[in-house]
């Protein structure tokens, strides 16, 4: 891996479209030139080895950027608008409007297509390797994960899903708070490593390049549990009935799910749907009786209860917070 500072990857992406830039790494705004389209690219560098990128641009024409990167590194990207293609040494990878991408990038060629008229909303996390396995050691520095064992001989990895609720509200409220030019870095840090956290967690502890031992096969079929649950929020099986459904036996469902998502099967419920009624009551259309019906409570303040242990607010506060919020903002 060469020593070049890992931002100047993203200096030859904004290079590539020939935009205005004045500074290596640090924050600047740059606006798309006329000629290829408009829109702007703003870049926050809230401490030196963080770089955010929010591209909100549309091209006049068909646009194919070649470039190669010359540091290895790690993006965390989120499409919001616009889906988009990159090549990379021969294969395709799209990325749809709603996803989330964890990218391992060694040096390599890649080459970006969008296609014109196509409005393009996005949001990039770029860090180090270093800070990557910073991240990853626990306190006895051990690593769950490693930049090169993970990526393995390909120079290139990605993992991506779609969002989750949490994932969502916490890009909503960085993606305003970016709005403001007074933001504090801090503040803009903090989201970042929430959204890394979340990821990390996501992705990478359900990576057959760790140490698990179980199969390819089981695997599919704790992912397959997995989403039966998500699937069936309201009126979930239970785990005899989980384990039957996907053809594996109750014990082997319950160790396996806590070794690959670090939780029980009925934990795991719960946060996602603690994390759906957020959600909701976040939107506003729903009060809290409804919000708890909907994700699969049928009594109210036992989901009040549980709702302020996880999120340390009550449900009724938060409601009557989002409608304060929607009011002032219809006033101004």
């Amino acid at each position: 891996m060469s020593g070049i500072d890992f931002h100047h990857n993203f200096n030859i992406f904004f290079d590539g479209l020939e935009l205005p830039r004045q500074n290596k790494d640090r924050t600047e705004h740059m606006s798309l030139h006329s000629h290829r389209g408009e829109g702007i690219v703003r870049r926050f560098v809230p401490r030196f080895d963080i770089d955010v990128v929010v591209s909100d641009i549309t091209f006049r024409q068909d646009c194919s950027l070649p470039l190669i990167t010359k540091t290895a590194m790690i993006e965390l990207n989120y499409c919001l608008q616009g889906r988009r293609e990159i090549a990379v040494e021969g294969s395709q990878y799209e990325f749809a409007p709603g996803s989330c991408a964890l990218q391992l990038i060694n040096e390599v060629g890649v080459r970006f297509e969008f296609i014109r008229n196509q409005p393009y909303r996005m949001l990039g996390i770029g860090i180090p390797v270093a800070t990557f396995h910073h991240f990853i050691d626990d306190g006895s520095r051990r690593r769950s994960a490693e930049f090169t064992r993970i990526l393995g001989q390909a120079p290139f990895r990605v993992f991506q899903e779609t969002m989750d609720p949490a994932t969502s509200i916490i890009l909503k409220r960085m993606l305003e708070s970016l709005q403001n030019r007074n933001t504090k870095n801090l503040e803009i840090e903090c989201s970042v490593l929430e959204l890394l956290s979340i990821a990390f967690q996501r992705f990478l502890k359900d990576d057959s390049s760790g140490m698990t031992k179980l199969s390819k096969t089981d695997m599919q079929k704790i992912r397959e549990a997995r989403d039966i649950i998500i699937e069936r929020m309201i009126d979930p099986p239970s785990l005899i009935e989980l384990s039957r459904m996907i053809g594996m036996n109750d014990f082997k469902l319950k160790s396996g799910f806590k070794e690959i998502y670090g939780t029980t099967v009925f934990s795991y419920l719960r946060d996602k749907r603690l994390e759906k009624a957020l959600l909701l009551l976040q939107h506003g259309n729903l009060n809290v009786n409804e919000t708890s019906c909907a994700v699969g409570y049928s009594n109210s303040s036992y989901f009040s209860e549980v709702f302020r242990e996880k999120y340390g607010i009550n449900p009724g506060k938060l409601v009557k917070h989002f409608a304060e919020s929607t009011l002032f903002s219809s006033e101004q």
